[in-house]
């Protein structure tokens, strides 16, 4: 044993890089032909003007028929989430091309992303053993408002979740959206992330659809339940007006409904509760 600054350590050689690699021979190997990135950018809108139910729709590219060359674009004219290839000369990240490709094929700009799967079946892209980063977010409409096609992309699209799956959708991008649908109804049911498609002030009504727009109505209560047990929530307050009273208001009801907001209150995910 040495003793280093008061530590104990093991009295022990290590082999050097340079003698290892001597030994080494990359061609004994199968390396990947690609490294890429894929996002699924979500969103909630209302269905329409004349009722509080909310849809799911996802951002879909058309890709291109020909490619930058002038050639066929593989899986041309199908459904694909936005991405594309890793710049290793500018020594990218998966994330930093996640933020450029999304940038480049849609215009969009300043997501938070978060990266939630690594797909690499060995046959999974018909060019070759093409490795792909998955990304996804859900984000409020108004981020999306100026998304525009370009570079790869021939269309940029808004579709809701139930139109995505009679797509035809490239590569084994299907598997990917239903991956990033089951993340997202994660975030729903345990985070506060329904906050980004409401007023600062709505009502338990317009909380719950905007919650069920994602998850099933299975992972949560009904409507009514629902109403009796929000009130309890210590995330969500009532609204109080300069008087100190709750305020209403008549939203898709004949009736004055009360009126509710988001505080400060942390949500923490806990295995122990």
């Amino acid at each position: 044993m040495k003793q280093i600054w008061g530590v104990c350590t093991l009295d022990e050689e290590f082999v050097k890089r340079e003698d290892a690699l001597k030994n080494y021979n990359v061609s004994d190997y199968k390396t990947p032909d690609g490294y890429t990135s894929d996002i699924a950018i979500f969103t909630i809108s209302p269905k329409d003007d004349q009722s509080q139910e909310q849809v799911l729709k996802l951002l879909l590219i058309k890709r291109a028929m020909k490619n930058a060359e002038g050639e066929p674009n593989i899986e041309g004219g199908k459904w694909a989430l936005p991405g594309g290839f890793i710049d290793a000369h500018n020594k990218e990240t998966a994330m930093m091309a996640a933020e450029r490709e999304l940038k480049e094929e849609t215009g969009i700009d300043g997501i938070f992303l978060k990266h939630f799967g690594v797909y690499d079946e060995i046959d999974r892209d018909p060019r070759g053993w093409i490795i792909s980063n998955a990304h996804y977010a859900v984000v409020n409409e108004k981020h999306l408002i100026y998304r525009k096609a370009s570079d790869d992309a021939q269309e940029v699209e808004l579709f809701s979740i139930d139109d995505v799956f009679s797509l035809p959708l490239a590569f084994d991008h299907e598997r990917i959206i239903k991956d990033a649908y089951e993340m997202i109804k994660e975030d729903m049911i345990q985070t506060t992330v329904a906050k980004e498609f409401l007023p600062e002030e709505f009502t338990l009504s317009e909380l719950w659809h905007v919650i069920v727009s994602v998850a099933s109505h299975d992972a949560i209560e009904t409507n009514a339940n629902f109403h009796r047990k929000a009130r309890n929530l210590k995330f969500i307050e009532e609204a109080l007006d300069e008087n100190g009273k709750v305020k209403t208001a008549k939203r898709f009801s004949k009736k004055p409904t009360k009126l509710y907001r988001f505080n400060d209150v942390q949500v923490l995910k806990s295995i122990y509760r």
